[in-house]
């Protein structure tokens, strides 16, 4: 029998429903009426726990970061090369896609929409994630100063704003390069993530 409080296992189900919806529509198709049509209990009842759909999906990512954290604190626990780091941390972000993809698109409505405490809960675990970082980084690159780490965690989590639009590039937006005579290269997370943090992470 689970130990888990019933507010937190439905609040779990809301979300679950969520990214279910996610991986089929856009973020503005996606409505509460949708997720409650996902969910063993009324539509209604959702507002118990959310005021907006935007609060569903900052919660969504909330879990994602949180997720990824766990990955950061196995990284920071290993013994790790400045070479190897890079490759560790792509490999983390690849199965994060549904952070990256919350991350590059939706992050300004999903903070806008939603009330203090939803964004205070959503930073702290973001700002888990920027520390853990930094741990490893002072790990790794001991003769880094405070002040040079800071630089490289602001370059490298601005990166990763635009890691999922690269990988995940639709027809659309494909045929549109190739008439327009850009070049696509397509690349997976793991790859782009890798070719940037080799860069990032010297």
């Amino acid at each position: 029998m689970s130990t888990r409080e019933p507010a937190e296992v439905r609040e779990e189900e809301i979300l679950n429903a969520c990214e279910k919806l996610y991986e089929k529509k856009n973020f503005r198709d996606v409505t509460i009426k949708d997720i409650g049509a996902e969910t063993s209990f009324s539509r209604p009842s959702i507002y118990n726990y959310f005021q907006t759909k935007e609060e569903i999906f900052l919660k969504l990512f909330e879990r994602e970061y949180l997720l990824w954290c766990d990955d950061l604190e196995g990284i920071g626990g290993e013994e790790t090369s400045a070479s190897d780091l890079p490759e560790k941390i792509a490999r983390s972000l690849e199965k994060r896609a549904l952070m990256l993809k919350l991350l590059a698109v939706n992050l300004y409505d999903m903070e806008e929409n939603s009330r203090i405490e939803r964004l205070v809960s959503f930073k702290k675990a973001y700002g888990k994630s920027v520390a853990l970082f930094d741990g490893i980084l002072a790990k790794v690159f001991p003769e880094k100063s405070d002040t040079e780490r800071r630089q490289t965690l602001v370059t490298a989590f601005q990166f990763l704003h635009g890691v999922y639009p690269h990988a995940h590039a639709t027809p659309k937006q494909i045929e549109a390069m190739k008439e327009a005579g850009c070049r696509y290269d397509r690349k997976s997370i793991y790859e782009l993530s890798l070719a940037g943090l080799t860069k990032i992470l010297k």
